[in-house]
């Protein structure tokens, strides 16, 4: 899995440099602006939703009344610190819904996007359809949607967990590993389309390649600490640095 991991991560540089070589840019800064756009006023009301949620619970369960009762004590900062956890979880998972929403409205371009990353790498015309393409949309958007169901199985039960002192600490680490793997789930699944594999051939094999999904879905959240260009590029170079690694595996 690591050696997935590692060519998954190089496949960025290499995306970078392909498209510059290639010109791809009106591919790559449209949709990064719009996801940036939603991104920025998303997560701003989240954040603060959340908070609000929270301090809510807290007040009608009388654990706020009970912790200002316990100043000084270790408790107090345990029960704080906890607070801060659960709000981080809370916005993975909603940054976790915002992907699979912006994976959804944008799979015809990110389809698109994949095939003529593949042609041009294989000096291969793919005819265009737009039946196809549609084909293809309908597809990424079912198991957007299909990963969407099991990451919020996984994600409330991380929720859970994150009441658990000591072990909810390490919960937004879980959340972050499984969000970057179903992420670069979605982004492989345009190869595995393009080469035919049914639904349930494309979840093997990317089960087996555990390493190339988690590897992309990390490089894409590293993005995100860039402010701007960081967001606007992010979604565009996974599509892309996803089908030069799978390209790489193919045929590695």
């Amino acid at each position: 899995m690591l050696k997935d991991i590692i060519i998954a991560i190089q496949s960025y540089y290499e995306a970078h440099l392909f498209i510059v070589k290639h010109r791809l840019w009106k591919w790559i800064l449209i949709p990064g602006i719009i996801y940036s756009l939603l991104f920025c006023v998303g997560i701003y009301l989240f954040w603060i939703s959340s908070g609000n949620a929270i301090d809510y619970l807290l007040s009608v369960s009388g654990l706020k009344k009970w912790m200002y009762t316990m100043e000084g004590s270790w408790l107090k900062f345990l029960f704080i610190f906890g607070q801060v956890i659960l709000q981080l979880v809370l916005i993975l998972f909603y940054f976790s819904l915002f992907k699979f929403l912006f994976l959804i409205i944008g799979s015809p371009l990110f389809a698109y996007l994949s095939e003529k990353t593949a042609s041009i790498m294989n000096n291969k015309e793919f005819p265009f359809s737009f039946e196809q393409l549609m084909k293809d949309s309908v597809r990424g958007i079912k198991l957007a949607l299909r990963n969407a169901v099991w990451q919020t199985v996984y994600t409330v039960s991380i929720l859970i967990l994150s009441f658990i002192p000591l072990l909810g600490w390490f919960t937004p680490l879980f959340a972050l590993l499984i969000e970057c793997y179903y992420l670069g789930f979605s982004m492989l699944d345009y190869s595995c389309e393009r080469n035919r594999l049914s639904p349930s051939q494309s979840v093997s094999f990317i089960s087996e390649h555990k390493g190339l999904a988690i590897g992309n879905g990390m490089v894409f959240y590293t993005m995100h600490w860039i402010p701007v260009a960081g967001w606007i590029l992010a979604p565009s170079y996974a599509v892309v640095a996803a089908t030069i690694s799978m390209h790489k595996t193919e045929n590695g």
